[in-house]
């Protein structure tokens, strides 16, 4: 390059220095120093070579490689804005908005269906554009500025491509999911099923896989914890009612509920022995209340059936009553006391049975479960007529309540807001057995878990009737106190 040489007074060399920094090769090899600068015959005494002001031009290739970056940012902002959205919506929103039939809805169902595989691409995708973003700048910034190029470039990268390319698309897509992931499913769905682009964000998926010890990467499930949670918000927002919020969490509940917990225990079983006659039959039924009743031969560990009340009404009424009880008996239905109560009422549905026998490990008969019993778990207590309304949970005080002695422990917790032990009892009653370590009498009390828990009616050896109060410091280990 041919080099134009000028003697500069002081007051020109500083815009003329910044200007020869484009072109770093050409600098003296004579440096100043402060004491030169302040010279008064600076000029007659230094000689100093620059470049002149046409070196510095921006290319062809220049301008090329400057709207690669701008494509590249505006590609990367736009595959944020995908990620985010397709991160925050659920699969159950994709399908409630296929329902409503809007605008890139099928395709956005089809990408949240194999979530995994588009999201991947588009990750792939995002960073692909991000580096060679930063590296064609690098490049542009190097050329321009030399070895100062590398901050300019650190800096563009750090606060432009972070605002443009990450903050502010994502903050959007975080505001506004849905109509984002409406709006970008159907590219996405069309540059994310390029087989290439899958077969490699794949291969680096399993590599990936590889390196913490899987052989495949298993998607994010949602717990049933997190349902709940939504149920909450969700009747809090009074997007649905309260009523419906409870009915979710007992459908819920019911999937980890067994027949044990749910039946009616054997002491409370009213049946009927295999000698009575029809006419006999049909009038202990009706003071029962019941509309079917097990019948047994020696105890309740041998039942043979189950009557029903209208076969009984029926023939009564035809002048059949002096007739054997046991030669008009329906099936019955026998079911482990481990058995889930959601599993036992698809079968009561499918085979078309209202009551079932409950047996232990050992074949003994530990109680009787109907179809009422199951539905009264998911909205609650039926009463009828021929019920007797006893009181369930009464509050005595602020902290203390009367409860049955039957009350599952873990509904008492949620009660009073407390854990209180668990263990192979299912009731507050077996709760206090364990305790005590014997069976207690009338106004025997225990501590569990801060709790004092006193007996306060028994029918026989069974506990009908128990007192539970919280005490001021919760969190002591439960302790047998007679």
């Amino acid at each position: 390059m041919t080099m134009s040489t000028t003697s500069l007074p002081v007051t020109a060399i500083a815009s003329r220095v910044l200007k020869t920094m484009k072109g770093a090769s050409n600098l003296p090899t004579r440096y100043l120093s402060t004491r030169d600068f302040s010279s008064k015959h600076f000029s007659a005494r230094y000689t100093l070579a620059f470049p002149p002001a046409s070196a510095f031009r921006v290319t062809l290739q220049d301008w090329i490689m400057l709207l690669a970056i701008v494509i590249l940012v505006a590609l990367s902002t736009f595959l944020a804005l995908s990620e985010t959205s397709l991160v925050k919506l659920s699969k159950p929103k994709a399908i409630a908005l296929m329902d409503e039939n809007r605008k890139g809805s099928r395709q956005l169902a089809k990408i949240v269906d194999d979530i995994d595989t588009y999201l991947n691409v588009v990750l792939l995708l995002v960073l692909i554009c991000q580096l060679v973003a930063a590296t064609l700048v690098g490049i542009l910034s190097n050329g321009w500025f030399g070895p100062i190029g590398v901050i300019i470039a650190t800096v563009f990268e750090v606060v432009i491509i972070f605002i443009a390319a990450e903050a502010l698309p994502k903050t959007w897509a975080v505001n506004d999911p849905e109509k984002v992931a409406l709006a970008t499913a159907p590219v996405i769905l069309r540059v994310a099923s390029f087989w290439p682009l899958q077969k490699f964000s794949r291969f680096l998926v399993r590599i990936a896989g590889l390196a913490i010890g899987r052989s495949r990467l298993k998607g994010r499930e949602v717990s049933e914890g997190e349902i709940l949670a939504i149920a909450d918000v969700a009747a809090e927002e009074d997007v649905i009612e309260h009523e419906e919020r409870a009915l979710i969490r007992s459908v819920i509940e019911l999937g980890d509920t067994v027949v044990r917990e749910v039946m009616v225990p054997r002491p409370d079983i009213i049946a009927l022995q295999s000698q009575l006659n029809i006419s006999t039959a049909l009038d202990i039924a009706l003071k029962a209340g019941f509309s079917r009743l097990p019948v047994f031969n020696l105890n309740l560990d041998d039942i043979i059936g189950t009557a029903n009340l209208k076969d009984l009404a029926s023939l009564e009424r035809g002048g059949r009553g002096s007739e054997p009880l046991v030669e008009h008996l329906r099936k019955t239905h026998f079911v482990p006391e481990t058995k889930r109560a959601a599993m036992l009422m698809r079968e009561m549905q499918r085979d078309k049975f209202h009551q079932a026998v409950v047996v232990d490990e050992y074949g003994s008969t530990t109680g009787i479960i109907s179809l009422e019993d199951l539905i009264e778990e998911l909205i609650g207590e039926i009463v009828d007529e021929y019920d007797v309304d006893e009181p369930n949970v009464m509050q005595i005080a602020a902290d203390t309540l009367s409860v049955p002695a039957k009350t599952p422990v873990d509904e008492l917790s949620e009660l009073l807001g407390i854990d209180l032990p668990s263990g192979t009892w299912d009731t507050v009653g077996g709760l206090v057995m364990d305790l005590a370590g014997h069976v207690p009498r009338p106004g025997e009390h225990v501590n569990a878990d801060g709790c004092e828990i006193v007996v306060e009616k028994m029918e026989g050896r069974r506990i009908d009737r128990v007192t539970i109060a919280k005490k001021p410091s919760p969190g002591k280990q439960p302790n047998r106190q007679p």
